[in-house]
């Protein structure tokens, strides 16, 4: 394997189409501001490298990214590449990972609106995210102690596992399919709306207006904050630990709750039941009730 080390790079195209070349130490910046630095490239690793030019990683295979810092400069910094590994590296650029495969991330600071689009499989962990519209459209992503802020996160993902992760990102899950979220905190407005097969195992959701217009939803042993006007319109089995503000119109299942502020039933289609305190509340009942 060619070994580069200890050189900066910042023409067009400076190492275009690269095979089996380990580049340590290096710099992609400078006046020429050339684009596309390893783009076409196979088998490369990048060791304790900085990228202040964009594009750098693009049709790539078999990329090894450590130690390494993309700053705000370095835009859209990973597409269209797949079989890639990412440590201990910032991520710092506007669409940083787009139509890629087969990724493994560990111990990485990812400060990028529009991460991670159209991606098919990505391992994430010990990681940190800030984002907006983060991971939309992915697939078969396993997540395990992430850490994310922003919004929009989630959408129309599919496939996927999330592990001891603090999410605060509103509108998260929209739209999702064959999701499981274990042992996490979920905080933000709106959660996972017009989900499909989406289950919360021993988590804690906190937001207003949470999970309406599900399908197939389950929550087990999950607590819950903040939540009014849940499950609205959504077929759901759920196991809930805490006491809710209000649930409205759930269409079918059943909801077990030790309390709740307000069962709004307004709706004459809605035919879930909700269990409180081990009492049942008929179903198309027209009920508000206030439990201590």
């Amino acid at each position: 394997m060619k070994i580069i080390q200890g050189q900066t790079f910042d023409m067009e195209r400076a190492l275009y189409g690269s095979r089996a070349v380990t580049v340590r130490e290096c710099r992609f910046d400078g006046p020429a501001d050339g684009e596309s630095a390893l783009k076409e490239s196979t088998d490369v690793q990048a060791d304790h490298c900085f990228f202040n030019l964009r594009y750098p990683f693009w049709h790539d295979k078999n990329l090894r990214i450590s130690d390494s810092e993309m700053t705000e400069l370095c835009r859209a910094a990973l597409w269209y590449s797949e079989d890639i590994t990412i440590t201990d590296t910032k991520l710092h650029g506007t669409k940083a990972l787009r139509e890629c495969s087969r990724v493994n991330m560990q111990r990485c600071e990812v400060i990028s609106p529009e991460f991670g689009w159209s991606v098919h499989g990505l391992d994430m962990e010990d990681s940190t995210v800030q984002s907006e519209y983060f991971m939309m459209r992915s697939d078969h992503l396993h997540f395990r102690n992430v850490q994310m802020k922003g919004k929009y996160s989630f959408q129309y993902i599919e496939d996927s596992v999330f592990e001891n992760c603090m999410f605060d990102t509103k509108d998260a899950f929209w739209h999702a399919k064959n999701i499981v979220v274990r042992d996490s905190v979920v905080k933000g407005e709106y959660l996972a709306w017009y989900c499909e097969n989406v289950t919360f195992e021993r988590c804690k959701i906190i937001g207003t207006q949470p999970l309406c217009y599900c399908k197939n939803l389950k929550l087990i042993d999950c607590e819950m904050e903040g939540a009014d006007f849940a499950f609205e319109k959504s077929g759901v089995q759920a196991a809930i630990l805490t006491p809710v503000i209000s649930i409205k119109n759930p269409y079918a299942g059943q909801i077990v709750v030790p309390a709740v502020g307000e069962i709004i039933r307004d709706d004459e289609q809605a035919k879930g039941e909700i269990i409180i305190s081990g009492q049942n509340v008929e179903k198309g009942t027209d009920c508000k009730c206030a439990c201590a």
